[in-house]
């Protein structure tokens, strides 16, 4: 037999995780990520959830526990898969949940490091801080950072610097250097409209804010209705991409739901390259 492969066995990892302790399905047999009032939300994320194997029964939790909890799964499914590809994207990375809301987290990496500065000034000046109005506040989910080489980790092979070259390139060690951003991951236990907007919006502060080069802007989430999927994952110039927690079974669901329209509208999704599975990301955060 083939042995798994390591992303497969890390997939069925993060769902055992999700089952342990944010998709519950209640005694009303509603799956914890579907909306209670929405046939079709229901239909769907109990099928999902049935190919998942949920057996855990539990009352939904508050919106905010299930947030963290997905966070926390999320972020240790991309520390476990993805700091093991350093054959395919080789450095020093870090992968952390940001936990809390510290509006200036983002300012921690070298790309939007500036902002520090910018809100010192827009704290004495009310109509600088009226004019700006939150458009500099970024605070992702998850944050995939690499940490900066000194010349001695890039002459590893071979002199590729000296004191005469390349001393504004922002990979290389300096004393006031900060780390850089790679990836800022969004995660969204479900979708509504609200959050679907929060979503555009903090990727558009990130593309709009840096200074350097863009990192890579991603959504994971655990929605289980195609719709509700497109209000996010439709159009381009935002977000990557965005990653659905169960792809496969989503689709083998509405499959045997016979759910026609809702089927197409993934396809489109899939086939433009806007929606992806989990074990996708990973490779991604590669590239």
């Amino acid at each position: 037999m083939t042995m798994p492969s390591r992303l497969s066995l890390a997939r069925k990892k993060f769902h055992a995780d999700l089952l342990k302790s944010t998709l519950t399905i209640n005694n009303n047999n509603v799956p914890s990520n579907a909306d209670g009032s929405n046939r079709s939300s229901v239909a769907i994320a109990r099928g999902i959830a049935t190919l998942l194997e949920a057996e855990t029964i539990a009352e939904r939790q508050a919106g905010q526990t299930s947030g963290n909890q997905f966070e926390a799964v999320c972020s240790d499914f991309v520390r476990h898969t993805f700091l093991q590809l350093d054959h395919l994207r080789p450095g020093k990375w870090n992968v952390h949940q940001v936990g809390g809301r510290n509006r200036l987290e983002i300012a921690r990496y070298e790309q939007y490091s500036h902002l520090i500065a910018l809100d010192r000034v827009a704290r004495h000046d009310p109509e600088l801080a009226a004019a700006l109005g939150s458009d500099y506040t970024i605070t992702p989910d998850i944050i995939v950072s690499q940490e900066l080489l000194t010349d001695s980790e890039i002459n590893t092979d071979e002199p590729v610097v000296d004191p005469t070259v390349s001393n504004l390139a922002s990979l290389r060690w300096r004393e006031d250097g900060n780390p850089l951003l790679h990836a800022s991951i969004s995660c969204k236990w479900t979708i509504r409209s609200d959050r679907a907007q929060n979503a555009r919006s903090e990727a558009l502060n990130l593309i709009r804010n840096r200074k350097g080069r863009l990192p890579n802007i991603m959504v994971v989430t655990a929605e289980p209705t195609p719709s509700r999927l497109s209000s996010i994952a439709l159009g381009t110039g935002d977000i990557d991409c965005v990653y659905h927690f169960a792809l496969y079974e989503l689709k083998e669901t509405l499959v045997m739901l016979d759910m026609q329209d809702a089927l197409d509208l993934l396809n489109v999704m899939i086939n433009g390259k806007r929606l992806k599975d989990i074990s996708d990301l990973p490779l991604d955060l590669a590239v």
